[in-house]
């Protein structure tokens, strides 16, 4: 049931280029911080507008961007996988309780991230012309979330570790990039948190799933 979609080279071109545009529109406007956000070690302490502006716009490149917003609708996602599990009866303790650690884990990220975008004056959500959600690397189209609401039982908890293990596979490779290509300290750092936690659940699933 793993499905696994790319993103072509056109397309991330294409993004990140869309990106560049709304950096550079945008960055300039962006007066104010977030409260207790951290713009890794350049921001520093100011009381004008402008000085905060060119610090939060100068700590952040196109890959943070495509980054934060890539990565926000693919834990969206991995938060309702785990919330359908955790609404299941006859679920193997182990399988809701790896559901509840990707939801305490993949939720204050989401929040983090949408911080960091609205700090840095880029929006929230992926530009129109982006590729979808689901062309994301390992993102589940509509059919695969309906089977995993359907399923029951073992079966559910089969569906659950093998769909998510094709997730965290895409997040890793997404994550990657931005420890590469990123300049933001913080997403960068998440970005290396996510490769981290989520291979050592990729391999916890997969012993799991040997088990069932």
């Amino acid at each position: 049931m793993k499905k696994t979609l790319t993103i072509s080279a056109a397309a991330i071109a294409a993004v990140i280029a869309l990106a560049g545009c709304s950096a550079g529109s945008d960055a300039g406007s962006s007066a104010t911080s977030m409260p207790g956000m951290s713009h890794g070690g350049s921001a520093m302490p100011s009381t004008s507008a402008p000085a905060t502006s060119a610090a939060a716009s100068a700590d952040f490149n196109d890959a943070d961007t495509m980054f934060a917003q890539m990565m926000i609708p693919h834990h969206t996602q991995a938060v309702a996988m785990s919330d359908i599990m955790l609404k299941k009866e006859g679920i193997p303790a182990a399988v809701t309780d790896l559901a509840t650690q990707i939801k305490a884990a993949q939720g204050p990220e989401i929040e983090k991230m949408t911080g960091w975008l609205q700090s840095w004056g880029q929006p929230t959500e992926m530009p129109t012309d982006m590729p979808s959600a689901h062309s994301m690397e390992g993102m589940m189209g509509d059919d695969d979330m309906a089977k995993l609401e359907a399923a029951q039982g073992t079966e559910a908890a089969k569906l659950f570790l093998t769909q998510m293990i094709a997730h965290h596979e895409g997040a890793v490779m997404m994550a990657k990039t931005e420890t590469t290509d990123g300049k933001n300290t913080d997403a960068v750092q998440l970005s290396k948190d996510i490769v981290s936690s989520q291979e050592a659940e990729i391999q916890e699933m997969k012993d799991l799933l040997a088990t069932l």
